[in-house]
């Protein structure tokens, strides 16, 4: 794959914006589709070219990476009229890196297959910052050998690569990712919600826990958000319950519980139901008696 190879990227939110410009920014001619014209304008002006459907940018391209919002939204990109599968050129590359379902990713897989085109299931974890910072973690399905072709496109928007397998294999592992962020989330907001109440200082309690066993990425990048009142999105509430719903029908199909996941999730609707679906998801902490004084009663 050239260094300079044209990539279409399809979907300019919160982490796309950041995704894009790495790729722009190491010489790919971009050529770009979102919903909103506007959204894309500072791709535009450092020299992307815009689109308007999918499929218009899949035509211009040899590689096409979308991150959008829901299922339905990757479904209608790739499947349908205007999409890409239906645009793309022989040979063409398709990565998505929307959160989304294994079985759909396997179906686009398969229906790109059938003409002649590639195709990729790669979900991201590392939020804002690492898309800012292209050191997202980025999870692969897929062919191996696609895979390892593409290997210097992902390594312009991540630092942690790791193939997980056949089509639909990127997304499993996401929903890995997401199970033990939901649970692991819980604590974080329980932990400062009780040095408060002890009376501690939950900064000095921070520098304490951090870096101890209990550290994680939420505590070091989250909690301080939290302390600061900041509910900021760097992942929105709505997509981290949508991230959940599909792991949870995912456990599902395979008879699989998990109480943990399925209790975050009941948190996180009555935030949403509270008015936080846009916030982000360390928002949370308004249900522990946080800056807004609702609670969990």
């Amino acid at each position: 794959m050239s260094d300079h190879s044209h990539i279409a990227f399809v979907g300019t939110g919160v982490m796309g914006r950041s995704m894009a410009g790495h790729l722009l920014h190491a010489g790919h001619p971009l050529h770009v589709h979102t919903r909103s014209k506007e959204r894309a304008s500072e791709l535009l002006e450092a020299g992307a070219t815009w689109h308007d459907s999918p499929g218009s940018a899949a035509a211009a391209s040899e590689v096409v990476i979308s991150i959008v919002g829901f299922p339905a939204d990757v479904e209608s990109v790739y499947l349908g009229e205007n999409g890409i599968v239906a645009y793309a050129n022989a040979g063409a590359t398709l990565i998505d890196m929307t959160t989304s379902s294994p079985a759909l990713a396997v179906k686009i897989s398969e229906q790109a297959a059938a003409k002649g085109v590639d195709a990729l299931d790669a979900p991201v974890s590392g939020g804002d910052v690492g898309a800012r910072e292209a050191r997202l973690s980025i999870m692969v399905g897929g062919d191996q050998e696609i895979f390892e072709k593409t290997r210097p496109v992902f390594e312009r928007m991540g630092k942690n690569i790791v193939y997980q397998g056949p089509a639909g294999s990127g997304q499993h592992t996401k929903m890995c990712n997401q199970i033990a962020i939901a649970s692991g989330m819980l604590g974080v907001c329980e932990a400062l919600a009780y040095a408060e109440k002890s009376g501690l200082n939950p900064e000095t309690v921070l520098a304490s826990i951090g870096s101890g066993a209990a550290g994680s990425w939420s505590l070091t990048n989250l909690a301080p958000r939290i302390l600061k009142g900041d509910y900021s999105p760097g992942f929105f509430v709505k997509h981290f319950i949508k991230d959940m719903s599909i792991a949870i029908e995912s456990a599902e199909a395979m008879q699989l519980q998990l109480p943990g996941l399925t209790l975050a999730k009941q948190l996180y609707d009555k935030l949403s139901a509270n008015g936080g679906e846009n916030d982000g998801t360390q928002a949370l902490f308004r249900l522990y008696g946080g800056s807004d004084g609702s609670s969990l009663a």
